[in-house]
């Protein structure tokens, strides 16, 4: 029996192989590629000179100024700063339009479900780019916003409500972009809630509130949770909406991680950027694993 289960683990080794050459190839490689330019010196033309230096690191907190004296920078601290509240901000955006959405979905019939779950995916058939522009025209100077406040006679005609290039319009970009990852999350947990125990709850005088409380948020907590880091990853690296939304005025990590590979030419501290960047990512992972296995221990031992 223990030569046949050796056997099946081998041959389980053996067939999982070409995958974990893939996943060493394409995704392990190059972010060791990206961890060893983050410890070498930058070259003032691009590239890196391979020798070993923690500047890029050093970098995000401290700068060297005239008389070769290193001293605290705040600026990256504030573009850090800048990028978690705007990630926080259209997470929870997400998640307060996203839940009664999804909640409204789970609802209906499996016909009309269907049809409503294939609106919220469409935006992904659209390239994230031409929709990002889209909000441009709409938030613009002379857009569809201003233009509708001119026609109701809310600003004049020389007047402009400055939407563009704003943390507010990066915001709109943000929560426009990824509300389908809060979506169908949420939709996947609620559509396994047994409905009888709402009915239930009615029946014993529970309030609106009471069952959204004690019963609609506890069982779709792993939603919840799923769709809350769908949305804050990547708005936490977002690039193209801070870029056309804010004008290149309002830098957030994926803004600052580009520009230094593309016009700063400081490859090492954009690599340590990066680096950050991942660390961070990998906590909220490590978090949401942690909570998953707390779940998952309630469910068994109640």
């Amino acid at each position: 029996m223990n030569i046949q289960g050796e056997n099946k683990t081998q041959n389980r080794v053996r067939g999982l192989l070409p995958l974990w050459t893939v996943i060493g190839i394409f995704m392990i490689g190059p972010l060791l590629v990206m961890a060893a330019v983050s410890l070498m010196e930058s070259n003032v033309y691009g590239g890196v000179h391979f020798k070993f230096s923690l500047n890029g690191y050093r970098q995000i907190l401290f700068d060297t100024n005239l008389f070769g004296e290193i001293e605290f920078n705040p600026a990256y601290i504030i573009i850090i700063g800048r990028s978690f509240i705007l990630a926080i901000s259209a997470t929870i955006l997400s998640l307060i339009i996203g839940f009664p959405a999804a909640y409204f979905i789970s609802r209906q019939s499996n016909k009309v479900k269907n049809i409503l779950i294939f609106l919220v995916t469409i935006p992904f058939w659209t390239n994230l780019l031409i929709r990002t522009f889209a909000w441009i025209i709409i938030l613009g100077k002379g857009g569809v916003i201003e233009s509708s406040f001119n026609f109701l006679g809310l600003l004049d005609d020389e007047g402009s409500l400055n939407l563009m290039y704003t943390n507010s319009a990066i915001l709109i970009g943000l929560v426009y972009s990824y509300l389908p990852l809060m979506v169908l999350p949420i939709y996947a947990s609620m559509e396994k809630m047994d409905m009888r125990l709402l009915e239930a709850a009615a029946d014993l005088y529970s309030s609106r509130i009471g069952l959204i409380r004690k019963i609609i948020l506890p069982l779709s907590m792993p939603g919840i949770i799923g769709g809350s880091i769908l949305v804050f990853v990547p708005c936490l690296g977002a690039f193209i909406a801070p870029d056309l939304l804010g004008g290149g005025k309002k830098l957030l990590l994926g803004s600052l991680i580009q520009f230094q590979f593309s016009y700063a030419r400081n490859w090492p501290f954009g690599a340590a950027v990066a680096m950050f960047l991942l660390s961070l990512v990998i906590l909220v992972l490590f978090f949401n694993a942690h909570i998953n296995k707390r779940h998952r221990e309630y469910e068994t031992h109640g």
